[in-house]
């Protein structure tokens, strides 16, 4: 897993909205082809982190951001967006399934970005499908309402759309927060099998899903990073006291 390339560098990164200070310099490496989960509790600066990431606070009014983050060396800042999403998807905690059928959700991007040939696309929706470990269950309804599925059918569809764009990068925001416990067995399932070809960033309330299947895990509190580490590290011997209180359920 440890190259000494890193695929993306996080230096000296602080986060303010307006008078609100989001992340307070923070320093983190992620490795090629790893699963990095993000822990910690509510408001602990989680979600802007993984939207800093593919430029999404940009959308928010007074945002301000210091500090350099690099995909692959380069700084994001001085990328095209487009290409940033590209490269960078991303996944919500809601199944976000567009008003179209299964085929048509998960093609949209690739139509989006000039792909017309029908082959090409039915190549790119099956591979996209197998790859989010959905495609056994919906090969042979391609053409109904993607709003047919279950939750956790249209949370890997939603996986699957965003592979569809062959990003490099995939971000989760508490993908299975609203699934019971097999749909998240089956997401977690498909992540597991994801890293093979991507990395993950997956940011996550459940300390247990955390724990089965994250290679390293972070601990955000207050907007600051108390640790990260290998997994089994930070879930048998943190460095950090409030690592393992919160772990405990002392707080959170």
């Amino acid at each position: 897993m440890v190259t000494e390339k890193y695929k993306i560098e996080i230096i000296n990164l602080n986060i303010w909205f307006g008078n609100i200070y989001a992340l307070k310099n923070l320093n983190i490496n992620i490795y090629p082809n790893e699963i990095l989960t993000i822990i910690g509790p509510a408001n602990s600066g989680k979600t802007t982190f993984l939207r800093t990431l593919n430029r999404l606070n940009e959308l928010e009014q007074n945002f301000k951001m210091q500090g350099l983050v690099k995909l692959d060396g380069l700084d994001i800042m001085k990328m095209n967006v487009g290409i940033l999403r590209k490269k960078i998807g991303m996944v919500f905690a809601l199944p976000t399934p567009l008003p179209l059928s299964i085929f048509d959700n998960v093609a949209y991007g690739a139509r989006m970005h000039g792909i017309t040939d029908k082959k090409k696309l039915e190549d790119i929706v099956e591979t996209a499908l197998k790859n989010a470990y959905l495609w056994d269950e919906v090969k042979d309804r391609l053409n109904t309402s993607a709003f047919k599925l279950s939750g956790g059918q249209q949370q890997r569809l939603c996986i699957a759309r965003t592979l569809a764009v062959e990003p490099q990068v995939i971000l989760f925001d508490e993908p299975c927060s609203g699934l019971d416990p097999i749909s998240t067995a089956k997401v977690e399932e498909a992540l597991i099998k994801l890293k093979k070809n991507y990395t993950l960033i997956l940011v996550t309330n459940n300390v247990k899903q955390a724990a089965r299947i994250g290679d390293r895990t972070a601990f955000f509190l207050s907007g600051q990073l108390i640790e990260i580490d290998k997994t089994n590290k930070i879930f048998t011997t943190p460095s950090d006291k409030r690592t393992d209180d919160y772990i405990r359920g002392r707080f959170g």
